[in-house]
């Protein structure tokens, strides 16, 4: 059917003039003889053409049949005078337009005035209908703005299907578009296989989206729900989230640049609102991986944390994180956490159950590939890659949250300890993060800091970090021990592999010289030397370290003896002090006993 032949049929001569009350469309030379009041308007009407057309007017009639002029009111009429007077109108046979910005109320109130065709032949209730089957399911655009309007016509827009119809339009549509976008994607390689080009060059996001954008919460979530049970592809329903939130949550968000007494005024339903928003956003969100980007999952986090959505939210967003949080920065992971004084800066919490989540799917993927593990011997798996990329995360955000006055150790500690050993290759960073963390809390006791320090495989630093840490006085005593340790094994292998190369490559030149060929001369064992030099200054400064630390165990011992021996011996010693001091011969004794103290 042509649409200009349809419209055709809904566009009004000659359009008069109306005002609510005013009812200069009405006849002015016959007298009223029914009012009716709307919403605190009141129209002055005859009663023979709203009850040629009006079911509902003629009951009401019926029972006021003894006055001359009749008054009454109709109450919850939907679409307010504005609606009444279109339908007003109808009756009068005054021609008007029927638009998507009127149709929905229309067909509501139509059915509230029972104008049927059980009353008159083309009356209104089939005039909307057509224009809303003919029109406005034909057009996705036209099917939002329909939607629009109906948010003030709930229930009655639902109970005669108008939402319902608009919803599997737009649904229907959507879904058509992306199917034709597929097929134009569809191209010939180069042995003559037919194949799709993922990044075409002229490739952009669904035209629709921004369109749904302009729908209430309620209305939105049922058109999204539709999409998805057409099979709209993820990407594209993620997509359309994404907009969604940005533009609402700015919307709502510019409600906090008004001044303080109307921050109060608007501060509870505001946040009722966003977190509404955020946990229905969340409960959208595609099931399939990389549906929505990660920094966007981040930022509904943030929101959740901040207006304290429900935990079963939240804890939706950490699990879906954790299945991608290997593409995470560290800028994602700073979840600001600002609702108390004694609180840390940013949410530990948060990421460390993030970081339990991301593990657990990872045993669970590992306990999956167990069958085939023996059977492949190709690269590590994405899931070690993940691990390793994680890894550096955690201690990229270790040190990132180390300075922070108001972390306890045991959070710390937990953050470091929640990804196994195995994990990191390198404990460069963890290193970095726990000297931050000993030089911003210098109130760690000998114990705290010897329990922060074996979290460290010393074995794992690079010779740069493993210098550092030999001179780092924040270290315990024997972590230092452990890095000159090892720092000794790594030149003593060294060692061994240059005399290997030394034997390997004297063995070539006799054979080369017995065989008759050239030889060059020798060069000379600098870089052996140097590195028997560097060995030894090493072994003395293991040495007197160990010595040290055998001088401080012998020092704590006497003082251990010399307390037990004061608590018994104190007022005997005393005496004896003052007695020596009186005899006579007390120095003469004294110096008798210090010389034969020295002798001995």
């Amino acid at each position: 059917m042509d649409d200009d032949w349809f419209l055709s049929k809904f566009v009004a001569r000659p359009v008069l003039s109306s005002q609510c009350g005013g009812n200069e469309w009405i006849f002015p030379d016959v007298p009223s003889d029914l009012i009716i009041e709307v919403d605190g308007g009141s129209f002055a009407l005859h009663k023979f053409p709203l009850v040629s057309r009006s079911g509902r007017i003629r009951k009401l009639l019926a029972e006021l049949k003894d006055s001359d002029i009749l008054r009454f009111q109709l109450l919850n009429l939907p679409g307010g005078a504005e609606a009444f007077e279109l339908a007003a109108k109808f009756c009068y046979n005054i021609n008007f337009e029927i638009t998507p910005s009127n149709v929905a109320q229309l067909c509501c109130v139509s059915e509230y005035l029972e104008m049927t065709d059980e009353y008159a032949k083309e009356n209104l209730a089939s005039r909307a209908e057509a224009y809303l089957d003919g029109v406005i399911c034909k057009s996705l655009e036209k099917s939002v703005e329909v939607l629009c309007y109906c948010e003030k016509l709930i229930p009655l827009a639902e109970e005669l299907r108008i939402v319902s119809r608009c919803i599997d339009a737009i649904a229907s549509i959507a879904c058509t578009e992306q199917i034709a976008s597929s097929f134009s994607r569809l191209e010939y390689s180069s042995s003559g296989r037919l194949h799709t080009n993922k990044h075409p060059k002229s490739c952009s996001r669904e035209w629709w989206i921004e369109d749904l954008s302009g729908l209430g919460l309620d209305m939105y979530h049922k058109v999204i729900s539709a999409l998805r049970y057409r099979g709209l592809h993820p990407e594209s329903i993620g997509a359309s989230l994404m907009n969604y939130a940005q533009k609402v949550l700015t919307k709502k968000s510019s409600i906090w640049n008004l001044n303080s007494q109307r921050k109060i005024d608007f501060i509870g339903s505001v946040e009722r609102e966003q977190i509404e928003l955020v946990e229905t956003i969340t409960s959208l969100l595609p099931v399939e991986k990389l549906a929505v980007p990660i920094s966007f999952l981040f930022g509904l986090l943030r929101s959740a944390v901040t207006l304290e959505c429900a935990i079963a939210c939240r804890l939706d967003l950490e699990r879906r994180i954790a299945s991608q949080l290997d593409m995470a920065t560290l800028d994602d992971l700073l979840i600001p956490l600002c609702r108390y004084s004694g609180d840390t800066v940013f949410d530990v919490d948060t990421v460390q159950r993030i970081l339990v989540n991301f593990l657990q799917q990872d045993d669970s993927a590992d306990d999956l590939d167990d069958v085939s593990f023996c059977e492949s011997d190709g690269p590590p798996s994405p899931s070690e890659t993940a691990v390793f990329k994680v890894s550096r995360l955690v201690d990229a955000y270790l040190a990132e949250i180390a300075p922070d006055a108001n972390l306890k150790l045991p959070k710390f500690m937990a953050i470091a300890e929640a990804l196994p050993a195995h994990t990191r290759t390198q404990d460069d960073g963890l290193y970095r993060a726990i000297d931050i963390y000993l030089k911003a809390h210098p109130g760690l006791s000998d114990l705290e800091r010897k329990k922060l320090c074996k979290l460290i495989d010393f074995q794992k630093l690079s010779p740069e970090a493993g210098a550092h840490a030999a001179q780092n006085e924040r270290l315990p005593v024997q972590s230092v021990v452990q890095v000159l340790y090892f720092e000794q094994l790594r030149l003593r292998n060294a060692l061994f592999s240059a005399h290997a190369d030394e034997d390997q490559k004297s063995f070539y030149q006799s054979q080369r010289i017995s065989s008759g060929a050239l030889s060059a001369a020798m060069s000379p064992r600098d870089n052996y030397a140097s590195l028997r030099r560097e060995n030894r200054e090493l072994k003395l400064e293991l040495a007197r370290l160990r010595m040290r630390l055998n001088d401080l165990e012998k020092d704590h011992a006497c003082m251990k003896q010399d307390i037990e021996r004061t608590s018994s011996n104190k007022f005997l010693s005393s005496l004896s002090s003052k007695f020596s001091k009186l005899s006579p011969f007390g120095n003469s004794s004294s110096t008798r006993s210090t010389s034969s103290s020295r002798r001995s």
